[in-house]
């Protein structure tokens, strides 16, 4: 693809009001061109009604599978969340777990399905979709995505392929590109904000936007007005202020004009 193209995303939407007023400020007023609702928090029916006010804002579904709450009764995935609802927090036991344990893997297609159904269920149009955490780069998830979201009219998924990636996981990046491909979902070329997550301030913003490569590029953040209640620990040296004010500082939406590069949704990918 000639040209540059640029997606600027917030996850989390849904998880706190903080969350769902930032990213109507960052849209409204300044750069933001998508988001994604993770269907089983607390503020999720705030987030979708928001969004219903703009029609502009690219809206995907930001599967919970780790450290986030359930859509399913707890009682129906007992291997995946502890009795409130909520999903283990090592990724890395998950992964395995994912993997190898078969009752795992049909509570975890049951769960994805689920949150596919939630997020048609607030009737918005499915942007694209993503899982907290990166786990789509996980087989056994990516899979049962591919597998479960043609259901629901997927056409979009986030490629976690990262300019600096570490040498070992450029082939599991290309692999999974191919699948995509493969399953005719569109994606973004490179993600950038991965390493800046947390930590995405204005100068950061840009620096990511000074060396803006050809293609699709993803520009992920994690805006809030302030921290709150129930904040997840692994999320709590994040500045989330600061990465709403990225978002809407002059020198940004400056530095986004001179790229020259066209900001787009997922679902405006052909």
């Amino acid at each position: 693809m000639s040209g540059k193209q640029i997606i600027i995303t917030a996850d989390d939407f849904g998880i706190s009001q903080e969350i769902n007023e930032a990213v109507e400020i960052a849209h409204t007023q300044g750069i933001l061109s998508a988001t994604s609702l993770m269907v089983g928090e607390a503020f999720a029916e705030d987030a979708a009604r928001r969004a219903k006010l703009m029609p502009s804002l690219g809206i995907g579904l930001h599967l919970a599978l780790t450290r986030g709450k359930s859509v399913l009764d707890p009682k129906k995935i007992p291997d995946l969340v502890d009795a409130s609802g909520r999903f283990k927090d090592n990724l890395f036991m998950c992964g395995l777990r994912f993997f190898f344990n078969s009752k795992v893997h049909l509570q975890l297609a049951a769960e994805i399905n689920a949150q596919f159904k939630a997020f048609q269920n607030f009737e918005l149009k499915l942007d694209h979709v993503n899982v907290h955490n990166h786990m789509h780069m996980h087989p056994t998830v990516l899979d049962l995505i591919l597998n479960i979201g043609g259901n629901f009219g997927m056409r979009a998924m986030r490629l976690p392929k990262t300019p600096h990636a570490p040498i070992y996981l450029k082939p599991w990046m290309l692999h999974i590109k191919n699948k995509l491909n493969d399953n005719n979902i569109h994606h973004n070329d490179v993600l950038i904000g991965l390493s800046e997550t947390g930590k995405m301030n204005s100068t950061t913003m840009q620096q990511c936007l000074k060396n803006l490569s050809s293609g699709v590029t993803e520009i992920m953040c994690h805006p809030a007005t302030g921290p709150w209640a129930g904040l997840d620990t692994h999320a709590k040296h994040f500045n989330f202020d600061k990465e709403l004010a990225a978002l809407i500082h002059p020198d940004v939406k400056t530095a986004l004009k001179n790229t020259k590069a066209k900001v787009i949704r997922f679902g405006d990918l052909k």
